[in-house]
């Protein structure tokens, strides 16, 4: 089962390589949403500080029973928080809010504050220098297990590599059939970096394609099997989000390969322009 797969990050911790995604989950059944995880097998669960649902996310995995050594969390640091003190405080309160002793995985949720998403990008260099330092002083310190970085681009990378004692050992990034960032996967991962593909059903718009549709006939599954399946066979780790226990089980039964001339048509098909609603911020910082 894919539950019990791992891959291994750069310092030695091992990760599961399928996650359970909790954004736009609201903290009250997220709850559930982790609890009815946990109990068909994911041993892997995504927050961020600004899902608002840290809360939710822990209470879910004390509920389930299973010790907290098999639960591989991660949460992110606000993409607004670029100093180190306003850093350190943050990393804090993710460990109280959701009452955990440490987390495995903290990332920077972007190189920009939201509201500034690829604007003004070297304005924040400083910022994400400190903001590296406090997740440093946080994993030394033992709170946290692997720190990473998300929606980062090669000269943000560059900006935390040229200063860090400890290097990234994370990236996560939207990543889907017909949004292949090949080159950014190809310069995290020879950075050392482990990538993570969030929203792997592109925020829902695979549904809406007849040739996607039509592959993921062929083989017999759902459009969302077709879709994990796609990035785990790049090497990618997915983090499909649902609250909904039958798609959670259906999302992990990935028994079938897709074909080599099968996977480049994927990673040719016409890119998505629009995401709807998930268009705005945070995924991709418009303005509200």
């Amino acid at each position: 089962m894919i539950h019990e797969q791992t891959y291994t990050l750069s310092n030695g911790v091992e990760i599961p390589k399928l996650g359970l995604g909790t954004w736009m989950i609201d903290d009250d059944a997220s709850v559930e949403a982790v609890k009815a995880a946990i109990e068909l097998g994911y041993r892997h669960i995504d927050t961020a500080q600004a899902y608002q649902n840290e809360r939710g996310v822990g209470a879910g995995i004390k509920a389930s029973g299973v010790d907290r050594k098999e639960i591989f969390v991660t949460t992110k640091l606000a993409a607004e928080m670029k100093s180190y003190q306003e850093a350190v405080d943050a990393i804090d309160e993710s460990l109280r809010v959701m009452g955990l002793d440490y987390v495995d995985l903290m990332i920077i949720h972007s190189p920009q504050p939201w509201m500034q998403y690829r604007e003004d990008k070297r304005s924040f260099d400083a910022g994400n220098r400190e903001a590296w330092r406090a997740l440093e002083d946080a994993y030394k310190a033992g709170k946290i297990r692997a720190i990473g970085l998300s929606n980062f681009e090669e000269e943000d990378i560059e900006n935390i590599l040229g200063g860090c004692t400890v290097k990234p050992m994370v990236h996560q990034i939207l990543a889907h059939i017909s949004n292949t960032p090949t080159a950014m996967i190809e310069y995290s991962t020879s950075k050392g970096m482990l990538v993570e593909a969030y929203s792997p059903v592109g925020h829902g718009e695979l549904f809406k394609n007849e040739d996607i549709i039509a592959m993921a006939e062929k083989y017999g599954v759902s459009v969302p099997q077709l879709s994990i399946q796609y990035d785990l066979q790049l090497g990618l780790l997915p983090l499909p989000k649902t609250a909904n226990p039958d798609h959670m089980k259906s999302n992990a039964d990935l028994d079938f390969t897709i074909s080599e001339d099968d996977m480049n048509t994927l990673k040719n098909m016409k890119t998505i322009e629009h995401y709807g609603d998930a268009s705005v911020m945070p995924v991709f910082g418009g303005k509200l």
